[in-house]
């Protein structure tokens, strides 16, 4: 006969998810969605408070997680093995000598060819992404520049109660 004293059943202790490795686990589900994380979609997809978010976010910058690519936007770090020395050389019959670390390959002009067919996809993403990298920098610097006009504008309006001025400028 059992009796609860005797029952030998354990009860699992909660198993919730820390909110750092929540908010780890969101950036890397945007980034598999080639979406960018920002502070705001990774509280929307956790359901955390945005104070949280932030302080979270910037543990996981200073343990080297992430990376703030601008205020309020992150990316995850790629943790890579250290590269290995390359060295590519084209003798003089066009035969292509390349080594990679302890590894050499002997390529004829076609498998040289074909080589670089298939690693010019990786030129094409490594342009397009430094590209993004630069159109979100600017528009960023550009919606800074808007949003401040924007206030000087209120405030001259404000000023001025309605009447007309005229309104100079400043080219620098």
């Amino acid at each position: 006969m059992t009796t609860p004293a005797n029952d030998h059943t354990q009860v699992k202790p909660d198993t919730a998810i820390p909110s750092t490795e929540r908010i780890f686990e969101a950036v890397k589900e945007l980034r598999a969605l080639e979406q960018i994380a920002t502070r705001e979609t990774v509280a929307e997809l956790t359901g955390l408070k945005l104070t949280i978010v932030d302080d979270r976010l910037r543990a996981l910058v200073d343990d080297g997680r992430l990376k703030r690519l601008m205020r309020g936007i992150y990316e995850l770090v790629e943790i890579y093995p250290p590269p290995r020395p390359v060295f590519c050389g084209i003798l003089q019959n066009q035969v292509v000598h390349l080594e990679i670390g302890d590894t050499v390959l002997i390529l004829s002009p076609q498998e040289a060819r074909n080589l670089a067919k298939g690693l010019g996809g990786f030129v094409e993403d490594a342009r397009v992404i430094e590209s993004g990298r630069q159109h979100l920098f600017l528009a960023t610097e550009l919606a800074a520049k808007v949003e401040k006009l924007e206030r000087v504008v209120k405030g001259l309006l404000a000023r001025t109660d309605g009447r007309q001025t005229v309104l100079s400028l400043d080219q620098g």
